[in-house]
């Protein structure tokens, strides 16, 4: 019998997130994860009246054909699934990996190969922006230990993030969209010596409900690119480029990083000297997803706790621009409920969250105890 939190899953995300509508044919890319979860997802499109597509894939493999690839072979790789996804309306990527560190010894200049062509020419240029698509992570021993958690509790938690009721959250966030669309001035002030200003005048607040991720949970914004001043401390860890980051802390100078240290400040500075728009920012989110309270060095997890906020050194999303263009996008995110000191957030003078909980009325919706 098939796990019905599976079944209740791959519902959410046919006829919710994706929207599977008659006649429509959605891609599944199923990577490393069950085969009870990909014929549930068969069937849930069946139902809704779609056409399911499969592709079965392996971290295993893929490392194996980056090894082994030249750039003509993923060149022919790419014409196969461009012509794929062209053929699609809806795409769901559901993404396992036994071992988090498969591909870490494939060459540099391998694994580019790959994403200049398979993931450039089919993903960025084709399903994010023709299709209506999802993405997820499937939970394994390998993120169970990240998660310093056991296999059986984490699938528990998984599934309880996963499987909320995202229409509810849906609702409750609008108020703080249009909160943060119309706000100029930003204030945060959090554990260590962390007090940063900027404004985010003229840029806009959009939700993220589960519609493109699972699991999700937040609103983000932008900062004006030059308008950041002050000092920030992150207080949970990060992974960029395989390695790992504690206590990043960052200081901005009119938008610009001008001094960063971590417990790996060579490799900090590093990341942050990528390019030209590396030292700005170019995304700020508020995360509030009730299921996720701590740091398991997962960003697509750990951006939602219930919370927390994220400021991200690199580019920012076309829907709320501040004009920054880089090749890094590192979210790192600060927690600010008591269990590691409290925090503030305060827009044009007005304080909107304390140590973690709104207490602005028509934010109450998004406190844990409301949401769940």
């Amino acid at each position: 019998m098939t796990d019905p939190r599976i079944i209740k899953l791959a519902d959410l995300l046919v006829n919710y997130s994706c929207a599977v509508k008659k006649g429509e044919a959605l891609l599944l890319e199923a990577i490393d994860v069950p085969h009870a979860f990909t014929k549930a997802v068969i069937a849930a499109v069946a139902k809704a009246g779609g056409k399911p597509l499969v592709t079965l894939k392996s971290n295993e493999i893929n490392r194996a054909l980056m090894m082994a690839g030249d750039g003509g072979q993923w060149d022919l790789i790419s014409e196969v699934e461009k012509k794929q996804m062209q053929s699609v309306q809806c795409y769901i990527g559901a993404r396992g990996n036994a071992n988090i560190s498969e591909l870490s010894d494939v060459p540099g200049d391998q694994q580019k190969k790959y994403e200049s062509t398979v993931w450039t020419k089919v993903h960025h240029q084709i399903r994010i922006k023709k299709t209506r698509w999802c993405v997820l992570r499937w939970p394994s021993p390998s993120m169970a230990q990240m998660a310093e958690m056991s296999t059986e509790a984490f699938e528990d938690f998984f599934f309880d993030v996963c499987t909320m009721d995202y229409r509810k959250m849906a609702k409750a966030m609008q108020p703080l969209a249009k909160l943060m669309t119309k706000t100029d001035k930003v204030r945060l002030k959090g554990p260590g010596d962390t007090d940063l200003t900027f404004s985010m005048k003229g840029i806009a607040g959009i939700p993220c409900d589960g519609r493109v991720n699972i699991p999700d949970g937040e609103v983000f914004s932008a900062p004006v690119k030059n308008s950041v001043n002050g000092v920030i401390q992150f207080n949970a860890p990060t992974i960029y480029r395989g390695t790992t980051h504690n206590d990043i802390r960052l200081t901005f100078k009119d938008g610009k990083v001008v001094e960063a240290t971590s417990s790996a400040t060579e490799k900090l500075n590093e990341v942050l000297d990528t390019d030209a728009g590396s030292r700005y920012v170019g995304e700020f989110a508020i995360g509030f997803n009730p299921y996720v309270t701590k740091p398991m060095k997962d960003i697509l997890f750990d951006e939602k706790i219930a919370g927390s906020i994220h400021f991200t050194p690199g580019a920012c999303y076309d829907e709320a621009s501040n004009g920054n263009k880089s090749k890094i996008h590192w979210d790192m995110v600060m927690r600010q409920d008591p269990a590691v000191g409290g925090g503030e957030i305060w827009f044009d003078g007005k304080l909107i969250r304390k140590d973690g909980k709104f207490v602005m009325k028509e934010l109450l919706g998004l406190n844990p105890e409301n949401l769940k």
